[in-house]
């Protein structure tokens, strides 16, 4: 859809005047033939995404590039660091490499990838440029070249699982992807690459193979050449630096260390110099070369060259086989189909993740107290314990673990806390109803309740059938001496189950019959019901067979007297 738009056009110029320009999607053609960026990952407002396969299928499976093998090259990094002004610089490079002087005139205005000053984000999704460029490797294979450009991460628009989303597809989709850092490489930086590749390895096949191919960190206004010096070798001096692991290292910043080692097969490094104040705080710069600091266009020479150049580009492999155009648009729509699911967990930040381990200590803490008094009142080899005194023996403890929850301070607010106080309660319950199992099997009533069942029915139906055959009534007493033989059959079947312990799906089965049909019978219910009884009378049993149990017994009736 075209949409109007006053501050820039699609093609990085300012406008200065109030004409209206447009931008196009794959519903509609290019207006004039040129070249332009493409949107073809789409972040919508309710923080899912869309891919326009219409626009990517026009690009890559183009006649002349579709089968041939593909360099995927992407700027990544945090949002208003300068990706899309470093992107139109590798155009550039592309349309004039053949040229000795490729960066072209002084006074030109930077053309290509929409970008601008200011602190709020332009780019959102992924982007990738209209024309696919072919190049001539050294060993004369021809190759396709795609440019790509994605959304800045932790913009104030964007969650954590946008941008791991974003950061892990242009990862898994390009050869070479630019990891785009301002001043220096910290520790949160490479957390956060952490983060978003094993997003992005979640979400591809297993293999013995390191997932990623080539990551060049590329840090932007380096403000200590006088330690490391701008450029490839002072870059690569700082890298292993960063990224070396010793063994007097914390944990935690090793595995950060090995997981990037184990998902790269190429890493390397770039140090870059500010471009110059006017850059920084002209609001009307458009990208006129010589507004910029020259020591930065020195080292630009250098960069987009050492990156693009026909013996450096890589081709994009999966599983160590080479892809083609046609094969990245397929492997493109099955990557967005997995993030547009559920089966990957969102990433979290540190607070949350935190804030959820700290909720999570405290409901197992409240468990385990649940647990251990439960076991001390009716697990193991404790006697058969009254329903209606285990009932209230449970919510004396359930309440004793929702104050130990309620007791541990924990991070994440009240709020947060309450879907973990209610998952506490959900779980205590289903405990519960196991230790009512557990109780009831250790009532002989409830054992014997199956064969118990099955000799009523054997005796009723042998009681039937003799009365039906002595009147003549030969086919209700045929069928009553058919079920009379298939209990007897069900009943030596369960006394093998119980003896054995083999088949216990099929015993489950006939306790559950057998439990139906008590609870059918009416002098079933009578046995329940005395049972009942019976269990809540115990102290009729300590008044005939007097022991300690009834002294201590009489005292606390005595003090209940009292």
């Amino acid at each position: 859809m075209a949409k109007h738009r006053k501050d820039r056009d699609s093609w990085g110029e300012w406008s200065l005047t109030d004409k209206n320009v447009y931008d196009w999607s794959s519903e509609e053609e290019e207006p004039d033939g040129r070249a332009r960026p493409v949107q073809v990952l789409l972040v919508k407002d309710d923080h899912t995404f869309e891919l326009d396969e219409a626009a990517l299928s026009r690009i890559l499976l183009a006649e002349e590039v579709r089968d041939r093998e593909v360099v995927a090259v992407s700027v990544a990094g945090a949002f208003r660091k300068g990706k899309s002004f470093l992107m139109d610089f590798m155009l550039r490079y592309m349309y004039n490499h053949a040229a000795e002087d490729w960066l072209g005139e002084a006074d030109k205005p930077l053309t290509g990838f929409s970008w601008r000053g200011g602190s709020e984000r332009e780019t959102t999704g992924i982007q990738i440029w209209s024309e696919v460029f072919l190049v001539d490797k050294p060993d004369g294979r021809k190759v396709a070249v795609l440019l790509m450009d994605t959304q800045g991460t932790f913009d104030s628009q964007s969650t954590l699982r946008d941008s791991a989303t974003v950061f892990a597809l242009s990862t898994m989709i390009s050869s070479m992807q630019v990891y785009n850092i301002s001043q220096n490489v910290q520790e949160d930086d490479l957390q956060h690459l952490q983060l978003f590749t094993e997003y992005g390895r979640l979400a591809m096949e297993e293999t013995f193979l390191k997932p990623f191919q080539s990551m060049i960190f590329l840090v932007r206004d380096w403000s200590f050449p006088y330690e490391f010096s701008y450029g490839q070798e002072g870059g690569m001096k700082f890298l292993e630096k960063r990224l070396k692991i010793s063994e007097n290292q914390h944990e935690e910043l090793q595995n950060v260390r090995k997981h990037i080692h184990s998902c790269f097969t190429n890493i390397s490094c770039f140090l870059m110099p500010h471009p110059g104040l006017k850059v920084a705080t002209n609001p009307h710069f458009d990208g006129r070369i010589k507004e910029i600091d020259g020591e930065f266009i020195n080292n630009l020479k250098v960069l987009v060259p050492w990156l693009l150049s026909p013996r450096n580009i890589d081709v994009k492999e999966i599983n160590g086989s080479k892809i083609t155009c046609r094969g990245l648009v397929e492997y493109f729509k099955a990557y967005i189909k997995i993030y547009q699911g559920e089966e990957l967990p969102h990433p979290k930040s540190m607070l949350q993740a935190t804030a959820e381990a700290n909720n999570l200590a405290a409901v197992a803490a409240a468990k385990d107290l649940y647990n251990k008094k439960m076991e001390e009142v009716c697990g193991g080899d404790r006697p058969f314990l009254a329903p209606s005194e285990l009932q209230a023996r449970h919510s004396v403890i359930r309440e004793e673990a929702l104050q130990v929850f309620r007791g541990v301070k924990k991070m994440g607010g009240e709020e947060f806390s309450r879907r973990y106080l209610q998952q506490l309660e959900g779980e205590i319950d289903e405990v519960f109803v196991q230790y009512i199992k557990h109780n009831d099997s250790k009532n002989i009533f409830h054992a014997a309740r199956t064969p118990a069942t099955l000799f009523v029915v054997i005796f009723v139906m042998y009681v039937a059938a003799g009365i039906t055959g002595f009147v003549g009534v030969d086919i209700i007493a045929s069928l009553c001496n058919m079920i009379l033989g298939l209990a007897l059959i069900t009943l030596c079947t369960w006394a093998y189950i119980r003896y054995s312990g083999e088949y216990r799906e099929l015993g489950a089965v006939i306790d559950q019959v057998a439990g139906a049909l008590w609870d059918q019978g009416s002098t079933n219910e009578a046995l329940y019901k005395l049972y009942n009884v019976a269990a809540n009378h115990r102290h009729l049993y300590h008044h005939a067979f007097p022991g300690p149990q009834v002294e201590e017994f009489s005292e606390e009736q005595d003090k209940k007297k009292d």
